[in-house]
């Protein structure tokens, strides 16, 4: 009798812990990328925009968008972390980026709590870079 209960407190615990698994909700935050801030030297080499959205489902983040209208093609794209709300940060990581003038973005990277809240808080954004512009072209914070 026993071995039964327990057996059955453990079956619903289980049962239980899939079902709080599979109602996380998925939040989607939405980025629209321009030309990044210029000086006189880079400025004409600032074309471009795109739009991207991020997902987050647990401590997932999964990126997805597309750009256009490059002066150069894309060498490279990069999630940042804001260091406070509307601070440029540090990169986080690469996303996979059409290297053209044109294109597709798409990656996804597991965050840590820290990293988490921050997201939550408009502290993620996409910096894509060009060939003739390295330290970034064009970029987006990822809002609700």
């Amino acid at each position: 009798m026993k071995l039964t209960r327990h057996l059955s407190a453990t079956a619903l615990l289980l049962i239980l812990s899939i079902a709080a698994l599979t109602a996380q909700t998925k939040e989607t935050y939405k980025a629209r990328l321009s030309a990044v801030p210029a000086d006189a030297r880079t400025r004409a080499d600032l074309t471009g925009s795109g739009t991207a959205t991020a997902t987050l489902e647990g401590s997932k983040v999964t990126i997805t968008g597309t750009f256009e209208d490059l002066k150069t093609s894309a060498t490279t794209a990069n999630l940042h972390i804001a260091v406070a709300a509307g601070v440029r940060g540090p990169a986080l990581a690469d996303v996979t980026i059409t290297k053209a003038t044109s294109g597709n973005i798409s990656g996804s990277v597991d965050l840590t709590p820290e990293q988490l809240k921050n997201v939550q808080h408009g502290g993620l954004y996409l910096e894509i870079h060009s060939e003739k512009a390295p330290e970034g072209v064009i970029w987006g914070w990822f809002l609700k």
